[in-house]
């Protein structure tokens, strides 16, 4: 997931400017985001108490424009995870799922697997969440345009046992897939859903949502999405685990500078919003704080490829992909275009938290690093030169390379590092020139195979490196690649391997590695696609009104500070149990 920022140099001096003249004091109302935009006090929600109130922004793009759970990509922040809820949540720090609506499940079978819900859970209407609503929820799937359709490819039935009990049996297991299921899939209440049709399940707005989370709808305008806290949570008397904002007001994201003045002046206290030049901030005392007080500053995300059509030419050759690899200067897009806010990636690509999944064995053997001459040496050696004396290397037929990398218009850190790379392949004789097409027209160019190169972080961390292979491997190739496999690299030993891996149970990590192993060979010896930085999980937080803030400080919260989609349920929504209000805020 990428979560884009619209400008990329936010005004420091005016920030700092406004800092110094507050004093670096919390206001007792947090300001406006733009001009006709309402402040706690305004259209969306009337006054709202500073002490009482979490602002958070980095999330929304746009207007809240629904409430519906399975539009993943652009419900109003909050929807899942602050009202719907999942069976497990995933903490990927501690790579350790806790039981959530679910009391616990387990295999029952090599194809049956057995839950139970937790008993007394309600639903915000007052009705009790039961086995139906799971039943119900699964079988949504059913349904060609929802978003899990495939789970059908191998889930063959979901029956409710009784009230509390849910068995679900397979033609397939996917003990990976299954085991992220459990904690990405929203559970939905069967007595609201079940008389809308697809298109209303699929596109409907889901006004005033019911779900059996910490927090129900408040209000929103074009600016903001409130929403505030229940007092019959069921995870505050089943866990002890208590939300300490009564409300949150999501902002939308607008511009950087709004969003660093924000911060500046106590009025924002969580950002995941990327703001470059946030280190000196840290290092300042300006009272904001990252996870990590010195490089990266922030958790790992995503992974940062360089993705080749290896359908094209010369792109379709793995020597020349390998001499590409080694062209480029990744130190160079850390420190010059991100200021140490991201960090270098292994040459599998695999994110930090599943680094015990890297064998290093096969990485010093056959991993790669920025060095100039050897891809020179690689390009010779498969034939490329330079004839005509202009400097870029000729393919071995003598015809001309000329190749351009794509990444959207308006992203100006993937604008500089695509700069970077061109100029990295060059100096290798490599002829590579920046291309910004806007977004949508670079997503229809990229998933009809029509590029050269391109840029991507499509695919997030969770809890299985099966993701990541499903995503670098995925068979077979359609005419238009809109998930996985951008690249339209075909390997169907690797793809087979990753299908085993996909049917290896989660706890027997060492059979994991087994597979792991051999795709990294299959990997850095093709280079379907160059891993090059780690994306941080943008996050930047003050202490104005709120304290306790996960950090990587002994005694502190390790849970992600986020409330990125997707993230809540991966512990963002912990971190919600663990923040404080500052004394007297």
């Amino acid at each position: 997931m990428r979560n884009r920022p619209r400008f990329l140099i936010p005004l420091l001096a005016a920030g700092l400017a406004a800092a110094c003249s507050s004093g670096g004091a919390a206001p007792s109302q947090a300001p406006a985001t733009e001009a006709g935009d309402a402040a706690p006090g305004g259209s969306a929600g009337g006054a709202l108490p500073r002490a009482e109130t979490l602002y958070t922004s980095g999330t929304q793009w746009g207007p809240p424009a629904n409430w519906n759970p399975l539009r993943e990509w652009d419900f109003a922040t909050g929807t899942k995870g602050l009202v719907y809820e999942s069976l497990f949540i995933y903490d990927p720090n501690a790579d350790k799922f806790t039981p959530w609506l679910a009391e616990g499940g387990s295999w029952t079978g090599d194809k049956e697997y057995t839950l139970k819900l937790r008993r007394g859970i309600t639903w915000s209407d007052g009705e009790p969440l039961t086995a139906r609503d799971v039943v119900f929820t699964f079988e949504l799937g059913k349904m060609e345009t929802v978003p899990y359709h495939n789970v059908w490819e191998w889930l063959r039935s979901a029956e409710a046992v009784d009230d509390l009990t849910v068995r679900f049996t397979f033609s397939k297991a996917n003990y990976q897939e299954w085991a992220n299921t459990l904690y990405t899939r929203a559970i939905l209440p069967e007595h609201v859903w079940a008389d809308r049709s697809e298109d209303e399940v699929v596109n409907g707005v889901n006004e005033k949502p019911v779900g059996t989370g910490p927090y129900v709808y408040k209000s929103h305008d074009q600016g903001r999405m409130v929403w505030v806290k229940r007092d019959d949570w069921w995870a505050t008397k089943a866990l002890k685990k208590d939300v300490k904002p009564k409300y949150i007001v999501d902002i939308v994201n607008s511009s950087n500078e709004v969003a660093m003045g924000l911060l500046l002046q106590k009025g924002l206290d969580l950002s995941n919003n990327f703001l470059p030049g946030v280190a000196n901030l840290v290092k300042g005392d300006f009272g904001i704080r990252t996870y990590y007080d010195e490089p990266p500053y922030m958790l790992s995300a995503t992974t940062t490829w360089l993705v080749l059509n290896t359908k094209k030419k010369p792109m379709d050759d793995p020597a020349f992909r390998k001499a590409v690899a080694f062209s480029v200067d990744t130190k160079k897009i850390v420190e010059g275009v991100y200021g140490n806010l991201v960090k270098a990636s292994s040459p599998t690509g695999l994110l930090p938290q599943w680094g015990k999944y890297d064998d290093q064995a096969v990485i010093d053997q056959m991993g790669f690093s920025h060095n100039v001459g050897k891809a020179k040496q690689l390009l010779a050696d498969a034939g490329y030169k330079d004839r005509d004396g202009d400097g870029m290397v000729e393919s071995p037929s003598g015809s001309k390379i000329s190749l351009k990398l794509m990444v959207p218009a308006g992203w100006t850190d993937w604008m500089e590092a695509a700069r970077v790379i061109g100029a990295s392949a060059k100096a290798a004789g490599i002829s590579v020139e920046p291309d910004f097409p806007d977004y949508n027209a670079l997503v229809d160019t990229r998933n009809a195979g029509k590029f050269d190169m391109v840029l991507n972080n499509d695919r997030p961390l969770s809890n299985t490196p099966w993701m990541y292979y499903d995503y670098l491997f995925g068979l077979p190739v359609r005419k238009l690649q809109t998930v996985t496999n951008f690249g339209r690299y075909e390997n169907k030993q690797a793809w087979s391997l990753t299908q085993q891996l996909d049917r290896v149970r989660p706890e027997d990590v060492e059979g994991m590695k087994r597979i792991t192993s051999e795709l990294q060979k299959i990997q850095l010896e093709d280079m379907p696609v160059i891993p090059l930085w780690y994306n941080g999980l943008w996050s930047q937080t003050t202490d104005g009104a709120w304290k306790n803030w996960p950090s990587s400080s002994a005694g502190a919260p390790k849970y992600p500070p986020t409330m990125w989609r997707t993230w809540l349920e991966m512990g963002g929504v912990l971190t919600l149990t663990e923040i404080q209000p500052v004394s007297g805020g």
